[in-house]
């Protein structure tokens, strides 16, 4: 508002002009400011075009010089000379306005206060779409608790408004003060129980404490208002929250019928049948999208990837990825694109994908490193997935991830040396990466070497993260190490209580057993084992202490 042309903005009613002549001194004034403007010489149009509007007092030159001076930035100038243009033309509403926000603007909220209520009583008859414009200026003040007592003072006067208690709710909001700003938005809803803003609002305030309430409320305004489709797809979507898929796709299902052309609903729909495993109608629905869309058909595409994959159709799936070759699914679609094929044992092709992969940004290049490296690893070739990480480091060297999965790998080539340099490196750049800790120091315990050194390094990490059952395995495994049975005995359990891991199992029981449990030992690994056959660690024990 601030920024549109001030001359585009006049009021209806003429100004009353001074009587003043328009002499050869005025006139070539007036010319050198429109020429000085014109030629960029901003300052120098500013300035004349404010003496100008001073020596004459005539309103129009009072609002050129306003605009001017908004249009150059200057802070200072632009209040003095909306203050001019206000006083020569004291029913001018944009000239309160504009000034009222320039105020705001410059943090003089008093002036500004005296600003607004001046601009609320000269547009009295339509004082609620003002206050509405009021609240879109103060919205972005950083002080939200100054700016809701300024618009508490402002709506005081006006206790029948609406659009008062609706600002005074949005700002109260802001505030943090929720109690207040439900009380003003009811009261808003109250006094105007079609306006559908108060009940986004009221409906916005209640999702978070009483989600089913604000479901409710939603639901109750459309019953009286269907044709409100703002409030429609807000009770959609706050159904899709509370995953109420079916009520949810049948409200889409109304949006859409409303506007059959919106491909967004469409994939809406589809993506909740999806959900649904409601194939047949996710289909039906993004190809009705790809038939009334032209810029949406490479994401119709890849969404229609996504259908065949959950139809366990890898095949089609492959195919409709394959089809999207620009927009914004293309890397995400390469990518998938790039595991199916891999699934069917063409790794060279999948990398090749994945090389060619349309990666724009560093973290989506770092990305396809990381997914080329996984593919390689899940088919057994751990060194050439090595290499990959490495080729990825040259080009980052301190990227966290990278550093991380190539310490791992290092570690299961046996390469400890490097796999260390990659963790100390990883921890000096993420002084706070409890996983790099733990990695290393769980690296020295199966070796059991520097064993000082590992407990302090897994301690570190569980004291970074005290929830991580799989540090807490460490420590316990540390202690253990340490000769310190019983403490390690202690943690183990922690360990196996929040995650039934095999090798936690594996771990508990052997220290179960070396402290002379061998009972508990036993039905813990067997009982594990029922759950994870395949578990080489468990296995590894149980063969060691119960040939």
């Amino acid at each position: 508002m601030v920024a549109a042309p001030v001359a585009q903005l006049t009021p209806v009613a003429a100004p009353v002009l001074p009587d003043i002549a328009l002499t050869d001194e005025l006139l070539y004034e007036f010319l050198l400011v429109e020429f000085a403007n014109q030629r960029g010489h901003k300052a120098l149009a500013v300035e004349g075009s404010a003496d100008l509007a001073q020596k004459t007092r005539d309103p129009r030159l009072a609002r050129r010089a306003a605009q001017l001076a908004l249009e150059s930035g200057d802070m200072k100038k632009s209040v003095a000379a909306f203050r001019l243009w206000q006083e020569t033309e004291p029913e001018s509403v944009m000239a309160t306005r504009v000034l009222s926000s320039l105020l705001l603007r410059g943090g003089m909220l008093a002036e500004a206060r005296q600003e607004f209520a001046r601009a609320l009583k000269a547009d009295e008859p339509k004082v609620g779409p003002t206050f509405v414009q009021l609240y879109a200026m103060a919205a972005s003040y950083p002080d939200k608790a100054a700016m809701l007592q300024l618009m508490r003072d402002l709506a005081r006067p006006y206790p029948d408004v609406a659009e008062a208690h609706w600002a005074v709710a949005q700002l109260a909001s802001a505030a943090g003060d929720e109690a207040s700003a439900l009380i003003e938005v009811r009261e808003a809803r109250r006094l105007r129980p079609e306006w559908d803003a108060p009940v986004s609002l009221e409906a916005q305030l209640r999702q978070k404490s009483a989600p089913l309430q604000s479901l409710a409320l939603l639901k109750a305004y459309l019953i009286d208002y269907p044709k409100s489709s703002g409030i429609r797809l807000q009770y959609a979507r706050a159904l899709l929250e509370q995953k109420q898929h079916k009520l949810a796709r049948d409200e889409f299902e109304i949006l859409f019928k409303e506007s059959p052309d919106n491909v967004d609903l469409a994939f809406a729909i589809a993506l909740i049948s999806l959900q649904l495993n409601d194939f047949v109608a996710a289909e039906g629905q993004l190809k009705r999208a790809l038939a009334v869309s032209g810029k949406g058909q490479e994401a119709v595409e890849y969404f229609m990837g996504q259908l065949s994959e959950a139809r366990e159709d890898e095949a089609d799936a492959l195919i409709h990825y394959r089809a999207v070759t620009a927009g914004e699914y293309q890397f995400s679609a390469q990518l998938r694109a790039a595991y199916l094929l891999s699934r069917k044992g063409q790794l060279a092709e999948a990398r090749g994908v994945l090389q060619a992969a349309a990666a724009t940004t560093v973290e989506q290049r770092i990305q396809v490193v990381m997914i080329e490296a996984q593919l390689l690893r899940d088919a057994g070739q751990v060194e050439p997935a090595y290499q990959v990480l490495e080729q990825g480091l040259v080009k980052y060297p301190n990227h966290p991830d990278l550093l991380y999965e190539a310490a791992m790998l290092a570690d299961r080539l046996g390469k400890f040396d490097l796999s260390e340099k990659y963790l100390r490196r990883l921890i000096h750049i993420r002084p706070d990466h409890a996983h790099a800790y733990n990695a290393l120091g769980y690296s020295l315990l199966v070796r059991n070497v520097r064993v000082a050194e590992a407990v302090a390094l897994v301690e570190k990490a569980l004291q970074l993260t005290p929830d991580d059952h799989a540090i807490m395995d460490s420590v316990g495994w540390a202690y253990y190490r340490s000769g310190k049975l019983d403490e390690s005995v202690v943690m183990l359990r922690r360990a196996f209580e929040g995650n039934h891991d095999p090798e936690i199992a594996a771990h508990l029981g052997e220290v179960l057993w070396m402290r002379g449990d061998k009972e508990e030992a036993t039905r813990i690994w067997r009982e594990s084992l029922k759950d994870h056959p395949d578990s080489e660690p468990l296995q590894a024990v149980i063969r060691r202490y119960l040939p």
